[in-house]
């Protein structure tokens, strides 16, 4: 860029997708008054034509009829609070919108993709710059004109916003970008129904969050997941060639997002409120969640073309494929204090469910209030896992939730596998569908029992007491994994 203008920020953002694949589209002219108009009015957000040529090319079976229901039901979404629409939508684009049509006498339920994850190269992506939006809904703010600076269009919907200001003005500054945004999230509400992701940047630094995210939002710091990007390259480069591809786009919107549910309750009134908080992971999460996905499916005696899973490449971390398939350790992954590992376990136990087929996940800890305090994480983002978690009360109850062919999320501490006498280990479950999850894996390797042992000097004296904890203890066998398939 020869100068840094907003203007050449922009192109070279645009430039930059259009490396990736994206198409490009000058919006206003596609605007209801443009040469080749899309939209029939300006408070339309959704490229319909499009979102309907996707559905169709993406459902083949499906009757026409049930498409436009489909379609009908992801434009009737209007509630007076801009999260719950999103989350609505989500589940939908995610999961597949629920229809209902006649064949052969018979009625049959059906699911309508929006998006054929399984495949990038079937849908549409668009990059649009200029997107002019007059909100003139009840939630809207008065017709007032906005226009945000870039927009990603995947088959039509507009799932990625991203405003951008320039460096070389000292008043136009990332968190002004960010402020942006917030006064669209208000003046024009319903571009934001099937928003996936926000960007902001300056042109050098670089930050994407959700819909609910404040200003301290992620850095996307790898294009490939292997090494960090150089500090000479921009993070906007970097996230959007790390980031927004079409492949990690995908991947991170099916299954790297969460609406995390937490009650309150006021002590005046006694009154319980439930709010959200949408998460989008951040890229170490994202690269990691994958590698141990990629692992585990070796792990299990599986190839990554035998299974559903969509990961866009091999994330695979040094030294995992030279591990031999099937040999049931999927591997350690290490997290730093305040990185997220609650939810990196919801991500891949999300995305595990799906890859291997329905298998059951067994959540290990070794502490009641630690098995308390990640239960509940999992319990508010159910959506993801597409079941409900549930928490082993004692042996017998962990045994009886085994039990099952296939599916379930089931959480336990290391003391429930501890028989009531002796050291024999009965065989808990025969099946061969089991993911095993510990946390804390360093302290969980061997006991049940804490033991206090005295250290002495060569002379036989007394001189300080060791404690050796769980980890210090072998009546177990070992959790050699902080992942772990048993087969």
């Amino acid at each position: 860029m020869s100068k840094l203008t907003e203007s050449a920020l922009e192109d070279f953002a645009i430039k930059l997708f259009e490396r990736l694949g994206y198409s490009y589209i000058y919006a206003p002219d596609i605007a209801p008054d443009g040469e080749n108009p899309e939209r029939s009015h300006y408070d339309e957000v959704i490229l319909k034509n499009r979102l309907w040529s996707a559905v169709q090319r993406i459902n083949p079976s499906v009757p026409r009829h049930a498409l436009q229901e489909a379609v009908k039901d992801v434009e009737r979404i209007h509630s007076p609070e801009l999260l719950a629409n999103n989350e609505t939508f989500h589940r939908l684009m995610t999961e597949g919108v629920k229809v209902s049509y006649q064949k052969d006498g018979q009625d049959r339920g059906d699911l309508v993709w929006l998006i054929d994850f399984a495949k990038p190269e079937n849908n549409e992506f668009v990059v649009a710059n200029q997107f002019t939006v007059i909100d003139s809904s009840p939630n809207g703010g008065n017709n007032r004109n906005k226009r945000p600076d870039i927009i990603l269009f995947i088959n039509g919907l507009p799932l990625v916003v991203i405003e951008l200001k320039n460096p070389a003005d000292e008043n136009a500054t990332i968190k002004s970008a960010y402020r942006q945004i917030d006064t669209y999230k208000h003046t024009i509400p319903s571009l934001f129904t099937t928003n996936a992701i926000l960007v902001i940047s300056d042109g050098l630094e670089a930050k994407a969050g959700s819909l609910s995210a404040g200003f301290s939002r992620l850095t996307w710091k790898s294009a490939d997941g292997k090494t960090e990007a150089s500090h000479l390259v921009s993070q906007l480069e970097t996230l959007i060639n790390g980031m927004l591809n079409k492949a990690t786009l995908l991947d991170l919107i099916r299954h790297f997002v969460v609406f995390e549910k937490s009650k309150k309750e006021d002590p005046t009134t006694g009154v319980i409120s439930i709010s959200t908080v949408k998460k989008l992971a951040a890229y170490h999460q994202y690269y990691a969640v994958n590698a141990a996905i990629e692992s585990t499916i070796r792990a299990a005696g599986y190839t990554s073309a035998s299974v559903i899973a969509e990961s866009p490449a091999s994330y695979g971390l040094p030294g995992v494929k030279q591990q031999p398939r099937g040999d049931k350790k999927a591997g350690v992954v290490w997290h730093t204090q305040g990185s997220g590992k609650s939810l990196s376990m919801v991500f891949y136990t999300g995305k595990i469910v799906l890859a291997l087929d329905n298998p059951t996940v067994l959540v290990i800890t070794d502490r009641n209030d630690l098995d308390d305090q990640l239960f509940d994480t999992f319990a508010a983002t159910a959506q993801l896992l597409r079941q409900e978690p549930k928490q082993a009360d004692d042996r017998q109850q962990l045994k009886e939730l085994l039990k099952v062919g296939s599916g379930g999320v089931v959480f336990s501490t290391i003391q429930k596998f501890q028989p009531d006498e002796g050291n024999v280990y009965e065989e808990l479950s025969a099946r061969r569908n089991i993911i095993v999850v510990v946390d804390e894996a360093h302290r969980t390797q061997y006991g049940f029992q804490a033991k206090t042992v005295d250290e002495k000097d060569d002379q036989g004296n007394v001189i300080g007491q060791k404690v050796y904890d769980l980890a210090g203890l072998d009546s177990l066998p070992t959790f050699s994994a902080f992942f772990r398939k048993w087969r």
